[in-house]
């Protein structure tokens, strides 16, 4: 039977419900200071043992002297002192003296020391206590214990402290479920949320155990969440949630305790499921991996955060949005970003929007919110970009927008270690052009033939007049059919067919040629079904689901299939003649330039690398 969800509610309703229903009190445990204190959020207060330092201790090398008997002493009336003991930094001060004075400041003849001027009691005397007193206290509870706090504990006497200890069990749920490291067979999929949640969690100081997978058998998940439940503070059985006609959990929830809610208007991650069992939290994750990580972020750790542990707030910065995004009134949205500085602004490209994309969290380096109040927001706007990584690193960040190729992963991979993290959006060399005119990109990859011949520099002088630009060369490649069978471009006609998105310069090269040949596209079944990447088009001829495809010979031979050449093309990044002056492009360039880079090119197959790393201009 097909279960909707009870009555959906708002992402704000959530967390009041989220914090009012759980009592939120942790387990406490003691830890050596030496193992595994680091990071951990004190239980209690923390109290010095005995006194730093223990006794008068003599901040100077010099003589330890009593202050009364130097009182009148002057360039013209030295005083000799009647009793003295030489001392050295960090030696007692003998009983009976109040000062130390450096041995710079004292004229000694034998066992006899005179000084000039006078000292003040406790000059350069380091008194009792002075670092910390007996039983006063080192840290209050909830402090997140920090590598230098570990040395001061141990100095004042502590051995071992009282942390809060939060257990979370999870439970992955799903026959179609297999674990981590194993290929899967078709229609299986790698269980990887618990994975996710695991990390999400161990990195705010949450001891995890993740269970085995339990097949959709309702007795196995009851007994799952029932085991679970009795050794954990928290529980969250991942994907399990859907409205589907195996939503097991929110009935086993229900038979064991109470469903608070199922439904959050969220997206992504509406499926949620918020329970309660023996008065402890029941979260049911959904089963996409993007809407499993935004129910982690948005809802559970708040909850974590309520027991007393630390859950890291992220960075923020002021961005200029590249692309209109419409959302559903009702439903507070997330879209994950990548974020980078353009001169003196943060500009801000959405990723994919699917919930089950987990490429787009990796790509992402950031994420902004759409209100529930609100339709969508138009590309132009400011908004709100939650980093979810260092702002530092944020700000190393190149954005690459226009046309794909295998080669950029390469660029990317290479000149990470200068510091530089490449951005690439797919949205064809049309696309990047028109990213490079706003000045919302560093750089826009493009192959667009021109009906004279020329690559790229016709539709630069027509979409951006007058601009000062300069493109560098990554490569001239091959470009051609791909198919298993051996196809050319006259067999097209009649096979079915996967397409590059309208404005890519892959379609633009198809077009001419079938219109050089005379070729119908619409006798071409596919011609309107696109894909963003040369490898959807190799993986879409690999997988049978269509006979050919236009791409790159290196996406052809990443997957042995059959490539059929058709042109050789002018493969370059665009980009405006200021960015030159950037650090980060300035390695960009000597990365392409490089013999390490033309290795790759080679390896990889289909590329010319004479005129790799060379620069032209185009002056406006």
């Amino acid at each position: 039977m097909v279960r909707r969800y009870l009555s959906v509610i708002s992402l704000a309703e959530a967390r009041a419900l989220v914090e009012t229903s759980f009592p939120a009190v942790p387990g406490i445990v003691r830890v050596p200071v030496d193992a595994g204190a680091v990071g951990r959020i004190t239980a209690e207060p923390i109290f010095a043992r005995f006194s730093v330092p223990a006794i008068h201790l003599s901040a100077m090398d010099g003589i330890a002297a009593r202050s009364a008997d130097t009182v009148g002493a002057s360039e013209q009336h030295p005083v000799t002192l009647p009793d003295a003991a030489r001392v050295n930094t960090g030696n007692i001060v003998p009983p009976g003296y109040d000062a130390v004075i450096m041995i710079e400041d004292v004229w000694v003849d034998g066992e006899t020391y005179t000084v000039r001027k006078p000292v003040s009691p406790w000059q350069h005397v380091r008194p009792v206590g002075e670092d910390i007193g007996e039983t006063e206290m080192i840290l209050p509870r909830g402090h997140r214990i920090r590598p230098h706090d570990l040395g001061a504990l141990a100095n004042y006497g502590v051995t071992e402290v009282a942390v809060i200890n939060l257990r979370a069990g999870l439970i992955p749920t799903g026959s179609e479920l297999v674990p981590a490291g194993e290929m899967p067979p078709p229609g299986k999929v790698v269980e990887s949320n618990t994975l996710m949640a695991a990390s999400v969690l161990a990195e705010a100081g949450v001891e995890t155990h993740r269970y085995g997978i339990v097949v959709d058998d309702y007795d196995q998940i009851r007994e799952a969440v029932r085991r679970g439940v009795a050794e954990n503070e928290i529980l969250l059985v991942s994907a399990g949630s859907s409205a589907g006609t195996r939503d097991y959990t929110a009935d086993i929830v229900r038979d064991l305790g109470e469903v608070l809610a199922h439904g959050v208007a969220i997206k992504p991650g509406k499926p949620v499921i918020i329970g309660r069992i023996e008065g402890k939290p029941v979260i049911g994750l959904p089963g996409y991996p993007l809407a499993a990580a935004t129910v982690l972020r948005e809802i559970v750790m708040p909850l974590v955060a309520g027991y007393g542990l630390f859950v890291r707030e992220p960075e923020r910065v002021a961005a200029r949005l590249t692309t209109s995004l419409h959302s559903d009134i009702g439903t507070d949205e997330f879209v994950l970003l990548s974020a980078g500085r353009i001169g003196d602004r943060w500009v801000a490209v959405p990723q994919s929007r699917g919930a089950g994309v987990q490429m787009s969290a990796v790509r992402a380096n950031g994420y902004m919110q759409i209100p529930s109040q609100k339709e969508g927001v138009e590309a132009g706007e400011t908004v709100d970009v939650r980093l979810t990584v260092p702002r530092a690193e944020a700000q190393e960040a190149v954005l690459v927008t226009g046309s794909h190729d295998p080669a950029l992963d390469q660029i990317a991979d290479l000149v990470r270690p200068r510091g530089v993290d490449v951005h690439s959006t797919h949205v064809g060399s049309m696309g990047g052009v028109i990213a490079l005119k706003k000045q919302e990109c560093h750089a826009a990859p493009m192959h667009l033939l021109a009906p004279d011949g020329t690559y790229n520099t016709h539709y630069l002088e027509r979409y951006l007049p007058g601009a000062d630009l300069v493109l560098l060369c990554v490569a001239e490649r091959q470009q051609g059919v791909i198919s298993r069978d051996g196809l050319g471009f006259d067999d097209l006609p009649g096979r079915t067919f996967v397409n590059r998105q309208r404005g890519s310069g892959t379609r633009i090269l198809l077009d001419h040629h079938l219109a050089e040949r005379g070729i119908d596209p619409g006798s071409i079944s596919g011609y309107e079904r696109e894909v963003t990447t040369h490898l959807g088009v190799a993986l879409a001829v690999r997988t049978g689901e269509v006979d050919a495809g236009m791409g790159v010979y290196s996406a052809a031979k990443a997957l042995d299939l059959a490539f059929v050449p058709v042109a050789t093309e002018r493969y370059e990044l665009a980009m405006h003649r200021e960015m030159l002056d950037d650090p980060r492009i300035t390695a960009l360039i000597e990365t392409v330039s490089s013999e390490a880079f033309k290795k790759v090119l080679r390896d990889l197959g289909g590329y010319e690398t004479g005129e790799t790393g060379e620069l032209r201009e185009l002056r406006g």
